[in-house]
């Protein structure tokens, strides 16, 4: 509990400049910036766990590496207390591949150049919060808030539970970081399920489980040892299926965080008495897994699962009020988004607090960054997700996808912190005044990637190369290397439209069918 500088139990009401709902990653990050940047600032922080419980594990990517690290300067905590993480690898297999030897493999063949974090949630949401205590922050933990009342630029009201009783807080601003609770998209009507991307996920904390690097392996996989001169293990390892698709990211501690995540209208998530038992039964389908969890054993308390994984809210920032992390949107946790729209939707509200505060102008940014979470939210969603689980489970299809996925992103988003400073991530992804032609661009390749897998699955060559290949890449460098590779890799599709797509120019793609 945090009661050290907790305002003595009242019942009488409390006035506050900012009032942050939810103590973990993106309430207490933002609660920090704010103090950093406005000490005079009267912040209560609102968490309704004693102690955090164990989360998924979780992958940085580059945007959340740059947050974590140059803004809110927890660099050393993330080194000693986490894993750095060494890119992104894709595993492919078929009715004919026994094992790593011949399973294929889309993964960097050294290490990475920017590398970024496998990160314990618990762990580093409690450091967190601590450093927000540190700061002067007032935190009241364990407390529940059962209701808010919004006034466009008026005061906030919001009823709290605490041990001894319930109090009426008033504050200038509320800032929603309740995460998937979305505690005032509920409240408000303003949540709307993404049914256009109909997943689910499971997962489950493991111990036991052995490196993807250990000798054993490599003596007894020659192959698979001698192609790759990097790191294997510290990366994000995925499993591919068709319509499915798993995450292995490992822990400091030596537990290994294992999920699985599925398109609902491709694969199905077998039955079973427990989380981990079916999570087992699935992944037993893809030859890597038999022997990776072997010997391993489900870490007691730490199995979830959780439908449905898409949604938005209509409104995300008011005069009063702001929504950041999950409360916000969430999409998918392919390619690890969820801590970027963190470090994007805590800058937006930080800044346009701050402006308020300072006495500026602040409505046009207001404004403008509420239409930019919707756009970037929509056309994220077009341009990398919509209908992907199509063709997840082809080497070639996603090792087309994935160059032009994260080329672009690396292009486009990820640079521009590194080179511009923290005012970029003021600027959602595919938001910006000159992103409609990328943002038109990843949308049109995506579809036409569903639609040859489509012809592919009804040709019967669906997944024809997963097995016995390799694809070793190179890391990105911010540079002008960067737009030379994205284009080669726009050839690369042009390349597979010319061999085989021409055969289904001229229709939409229609989701049920793609199956």
């Amino acid at each position: 509990m945090h009661e050290s500088n907790s305002v003595p139990p009242t019942l009488s009401p409390e006035t506050w400049d900012v009032v942050v709902i939810g103590g973990a990653l993106a309430g207490s990050s933002a609660a920090w910036l704010l103090k950093q940047n406005n000490p005079e600032l009267r912040i209560l922080v609102i968490e309704k766990s004693t102690a955090f419980k164990r989360r998924v594990g979780e992958a940085t990517v580059e945007v959340s590496s740059y947050f974590l690290t140059r803004v809110l300067g927890v660099q050393e905590h993330l080194m000693k207390e986490h894993v750095i993480k060494q890119g992104l690898r894709f595993w492919f297999s078929d009715t004919e591949t026994k094992g790593w030897d011949d399973a294929s493999e889309i993964g960097p063949g050294y290490n990475v150049r920017l590398s970024s974090f496998q990160v314990d949630r618990a762990k580093l949401d409690s450091y967190l919060l601590d450093r927000c205590l540190e700061q002067g922050i007032v935190i009241w933990r364990p407390a529940r808030v059962k209701d808010v009342t919004l006034k466009d630029g008026g005061e906030q009201a919001l009823e709290v539970e605490r041990d001894s009783g319930v109090i009426t807080v008033r504050s200038r601003w509320v800032i929603d970081a309740s995460g998937v609770a979305t505690l005032l998209a509920r409240k408000n009507d303003w949540k709307v399920i993404n049914t256009a991307h109909p997943t689910a996920a499971a997962w489950c904390r493991w111990s036991g489980v052995p490196s993807w690097d250990c000798p054993k392996l490599h003596a007894a996989a020659p192959a698979y040892a001698k192609r790759c001169y990097g790191v294997r293990n510290t990366a994000t390892n995925h499993l591919m299926g068709d319509g499915w698709w798993s995450w292995w990211i490992p822990l400091h501690n030596g537990d290994v965080s294992i999920g699985v995540v599925w398109d609902e209208r491709i694969a199905q998530f077998p039955a079973g008495d427990s989380i981990a038992d079916r999570l087992r039964t699935h992944l037993a389908t893809h030859p890597l897994s038999h022997r990776l969890l072997a010997e391993a054993e489900p870490v007691a308390q730490d199995s979830h699962i959780r439908r449905p994984l898409a949604y938005h809210s209509k409104r995300t920032l008011g005069d009063g009020f702001a929504l950041v992390g999950d409360a916000a949107a969430f999409l998918d946790p392919f390619y690890s988004p969820g801590m970027d729209w963190v470090s994007f939707s805590v800058m937006m509200a930080v800044d346009v607090i701050g402006k308020e505060r300072a006495g500026r102008s602040y409505r046009p940014e207001l404004d403008r960054y509420a239409k930019q979470h919707q756009v970037s939210y929509q056309r994220w969603f077009d341009g990398i997700y919509r209908d992907k689980y199509y063709y997840m489970g082809d080497f070639e299809l996603m090792h087309i996808a994935f160059q032009l996925d994260f080329g672009t992103y690396n292009w486009g988003v990820a640079s521009q912190p590194y080179k511009w400073g923290p005012s970029a991530l003021l600027n959602a992804p595919l938001a910006g005044p000159h992103t409609a032609i990328p943002a038109y661009l990843l949308k049109t390749y995506n579809r036409r990637l569903v639609r040859i897998a489509r012809q592919r699955k009804q040709a019967g060559t669906f997944g024809r190369h997963n097995h016995g290949r390799a694809a070793m890449l190179e890391s990105y460098k911010f540079d002008l290397s960067l737009p030379r590779r994205v284009f080669r890799n726009f050839a690369r599709w042009g390349g597979l439209e010319v061999r085989e797509g021409w055969r289904s120019w001229g229709g939409e793609t229609p989701a049920a069918s793609a199956s």
